[in-house]
């Protein structure tokens, strides 16, 4: 099921509506969506914990996120990890 964009904008906040068709295209879940983000928030401490980097869905929208981050200067949302764990 993909994605809808209130549910795209629960887990990033405010976004334009090319970024969440990307993300949409995807047809990843709001759980890859939000493990992508707190992968963002925290990818170096998590490879020095040896956390393996990510794979399929969640290392496409990580892609899309870094992208989005340094093209259109989109940021993710400044939040606690602990705020994104379901």
């Amino acid at each position: 099921m993909t994605l809808t964009r209130g549910e795209i904008e629960r887990v990033l906040g405010p976004i334009d509506e090319h970024l969440a068709a990307e993300i949409a295209a995807t047809e990843a879940t709001e759980a890859d969506l939000t493990k992508a983000l707190v992968w963002l928030e925290a990818d170096e401490a998590r490879v020095n914990e040896g956390d393996h980097l990510p794979t399929g869905k969640v290392a496409e929208l990580i892609g899309i996120l870094e992208t989005a981050d340094d093209e259109d200067g989109y940021s993710p949302p400044t939040r606690q990890a602990d705020d994104w764990v379901q």
